[in-house]
């Protein structure tokens, strides 16, 4: 992350670097476990089947269907209470090894666990987002503050530059930064003060498609003057939500404070 051209002087900005969900790093392990746990766990039961009623069973598939849920991917969870509800079926009703129903009660459990999976799986994945949600939210307010503490201690607003721009690399997942003392072009892509990408003349889906092209304008305002902009180069189709934009926004902000401060001599 570069402001003009320039690079750090080995002077390093606090870091809030998010801590990714394993299954994150592997969005691809999570479908296989969809599948493979609901069979393993029929597989397990079998040796039992006979001496477990077919009640205590479907609640064991219930909750490899909340494990996969835990992962916030509610179609992986979907899936896996789909692959419960077959593997329930094929290997622990009457007749085994076979998808036919002879008895009504497994029937009715059948059709009641596929329901109660489905919806549990749903809420699960759905807490699991809304932690999310508030945990980017506390990383940045925390980024915020720790630019603010900068600024209120005295910090060279050169080095606020260097801070934020880096700040922005993390929290925008960017492939590179730069600050151009010049006003925004507006021709291109850009992010609004209320935290929306538009698109002339498009308000851009970031949560679906991350930040469009591959140069964004973040303007950096002060002292009622634009006194820059940042050109961001976004990672391609990584998901951006509108509550790190305004951070972005919040963040560029800041800095343009620090600037309209050094601009009028302000101690």
């Amino acid at each position: 992350m570069e402001p003009d051209g320039g690079r750090p002087n080995g002077r390093s900005a606090p870091l809030h670097a998010a801590v990714a969900h394993p299954l994150d790093r592997l969005p691809w392990l999570i479908w296989i476990l969809a599948v493979a746990t609901p069979l393993l766990t029929a597989f397990a039961l079998i040796p039992s089947r006979g001496h477990l009623s077919a009640a205590n069973d479907a609640l064991i598939f219930v909750v490899v269907t909340v494990a996969v849920a835990s992962s916030g991917n509610r179609w992986a969870a979907a899936l896996a209470a789909l692959a419960s509800a077959a593997a329930f079926d094929f290997f622990l009703t009457r007749p085994y090894q076979s998808f036919r129903i002879s008895d009504r009660g497994d029937l009715t459990t059948e059709f009641l666990f596929l329901l109660v999976g489905l919806l549990v799986g749903d809420i699960a994945a759905r807490g699991r987002t809304y932690r999310q949600t508030a945990t980017d939210r506390r990383r940045g307010l925390s980024r915020i503050l720790g630019v603010g503490e900068q600024i209120a201690g005295g910090e060279d607003p050169e080095f606020v530059l260097m801070s934020v721009a880096t700040q922005l690399g993390e929290l925008l997942s960017l492939q590179d930064c730069r600050f151009v003392r010049q006003a925004p072009s507006r021709k291109g892509a850009r992010i609004e003060p209320d935290g929306t990408v538009r698109l002339n003349p498009i308000t851009w889906p970031t949560a679906s498609y991350g930040l469009p092209t591959d140069r964004v304008e973040l303007p950096v305002r002060g002292g009622g003057e634009m006194l820059g902009t940042f050109i961001l180069t976004p990672t391609p189709t990584k998901p951006i939500t509108r509550d790190q934009c305004i951070v972005a926004v919040a963040l560029a902000d800041q800095l343009g404070a620090a600037l309209a401060t050094r601009q009028d001599g302000t101690p």
